[in-house]
């Protein structure tokens, strides 16, 4: 996670054939963003991966005092992942759970290359990095 004063992106270029064409580009302030990645593994038990995803990105919110939470899958950089409709599935539920809990919620465009703009502070919790 990376909390970011300023999150902007473009769609690049599409990877996955069957998403939907996209090229609206966002930028989100104040915000923390997931960079999320689900491994084959994940695919084994998805509630537990659910529950500590959104756990993560709750508690990385609070340190940064901002209700405001990114999704963007980041699972082209990895050497294992799950499949992509485990993977689109998996932040949909955790979208809709912490839309549910009051968190403002955005999702960057699924199966997709970003150009990415990111502006973040300085600052012990702007940085966090979980795996489980």
């Amino acid at each position: 996670m990376i909390y970011s004063d300023r999150f902007a992106y473009t769609p690049a270029d599409k990877t996955l054939a069957n998403e939907p064409d996209c090229t609206d580009s966002d930028e989100i302030k104040g915000a923390v963003v997931g960079l999320i990645h689900a491994e084959a593994a994940d695919e084994i038990d998805p509630g537990r991966v659910e529950k500590k995803l959104i756990k993560n990105l709750k508690w990385g919110a609070r340190k940064n005092d901002t209700q405001r939470i990114v999704l963007h899958s980041f699972s082209h950089l990895a050497e294992t992942k799950a499949d992509a409709d485990f993977t689109r599935n998996l932040l949909a539920r955790a979208s809709q759970r912490l839309v549910n809990a009051g968190y403002d919620i955005w999702q960057t465009p699924f199966g997709y290359f970003l150009d990415l703009d990111l502006q973040a502070p300085g600052r012990s919790t702007a940085r966090i990095f979980a795996s489980f």
